[in-house]
């Protein structure tokens, strides 16, 4: 038998990969599962949208090899996007960078920046891909801790308490995953000045800033910004576009051009129909978040009256997909969503699964139907 790369024996399978499995096994045996584990969006993305995409399948460039860079068009409807939304002025030709994905962006930015044995600064809780591909391309990740007493926000004296002489890269991510907390303007200002001092390239991860958020931020809203940060963003969640596989980085053509090496090796170009409703989907009207939003306002409140009855206390002042929530004392959180599972066929995902900082936490997905949330409710 071929042995597989040593490389691989630093990682584990996606938690989500294996549990849904399992999952998928309960729901086969014949138990009515019902997932709130995950944020796949249910909601169908705009019309107007779809029509773009099937409009764009006539052209006569639709099924030939694209740019690795994206159509110019979709590059200048992202710089649009950024100017009204942020107020952020980027160069289309050479400070955007269309993605398959904002999780293809973290595996190709730390391809395009890490050495073997670079250390990299992590969120605890955080999204566990920060972690895995870090140890894939050789790196070292050091976790920074984030907690509910200091807002989820990072500890910079604590940070500067630690060595960071080999430090390469940091990832950040708000509206924060899986807590909702939000950013704060002097956290991103205190990010971009602690960036520059020690040399070290920040990632902002924003790809729920228009989720259920009156106040959406980038990172590159900050002065000098450019200088020492990349900031990805997403359709998936915005647009309802998770499978569609669109999202963007942006920063300074001089970084660019490195991810770009690595990108170009890696693909041959998003799909041009693809591009061609991505495009659609950024010059939606405002009326088209009001709508979704409120959507959104309905079910977590139903997920607020879920955690109640689960005698969990949360912050309701949070943004994105998801609920996290204090679970009671006496329980861990692995417990508290496998007694959920096996006793009321409700999938759940458990804090831990974000680090270290998530035990005694438990994170519910708005993405399921009020209905579905009020079956749940009389479950339990």
């Amino acid at each position: 038998m071929i042995a597989g790369a040593k490389r691989l024996e630093t990682v584990e399978e996606y938690y989500f990969s294996k549990k849904l499995r399992e999952v998928r096994s309960l729901a086969s045996a014949g138990k009515p599962i019902i997932n709130m584990g995950i944020g796949s969006p249910d909601l169908q993305p705009p019309t107007s949208v779809i029509e773009a995409i099937q409009n764009s399948l006539q052209d006569a460039t639709a099924h030939k090899y694209q740019s690795y860079q994206g159509l110019p068009e979709l590059r200048d409807a992202i710089a649009t996007f950024y100017k009204h939304k942020f107020d952020v002025a980027v160069h289309p030709a050479d400070e955007i960078l269309p993605l398959m994905g904002s999780k293809e962006g973290i595996m190709h930015i730390s391809l395009a920046f890490l050495n073997e044995g670079d250390h990299v600064l992590i969120p605890n809780p955080g999204y566990p891909t920060y972690t895995s591909v870090t140890k894939l391309v050789g790196a070292e990740p050091v976790f920074y801790k984030l907690d509910a007493t200091n807002n989820w926000q990072p500890d910079f004296e604590a940070l500067e308490q630690e060595d960071l002489t080999q430090v390469k890269l940091m990832w950040v991510n708000y509206p924060h995953m899986p807590t909702g907390t939000n950013a704060l303007q002097e956290t991103f200002e205190k990010l971009i000045a602690f960036g520059k001092k020690h040399k070290i390239l920040i990632v902002n991860d924003n790809p729920y800033s228009f989720v259920l958020n009156d106040t959406p931020q980038s990172i590159l809203q900050v002065n000098g910004a450019k200088e020492i940060a990349l900031e990805l963003n997403s359709l998936s969640k915005t647009f309802n576009m998770a499978g569609w596989r669109v999202g963007m980085v942006l920063g300074a053509a001089t970084f660019l051009e490195q991810v770009l090496k690595v990108k170009s090796n890696m693909d041959s170009g998003m799909f041009y129909g693809i591009q061609k409703g991505a495009i659609k989907a950024l010059q939606l009207p405002e009326a088209w978040f009001t709508k979704q939003n409120r959507e959104y306002e309905e079910r977590r409140a139903l997920i607020w009256k879920l955690a109640d009855k689960l005698n969990c206390s949360y912050d309701t002042n949070t943004a994105g997909l998801f609920v996290w929530a204090k679970i009671p004392e006496g329980k861990t959180s692995e417990e508290m969503t496998d007694e959920l599972l096996y006793n009321k066929d409700v999938f759940i995902a458990p804090g831990t699964i974000f680090g270290s900082q998530g035990e005694g936490y438990i994170r519910f997905s708005l993405c399921v139907s009020k209905e579905v949330i009020q079956e749940v409710i009389d479950r339990v």
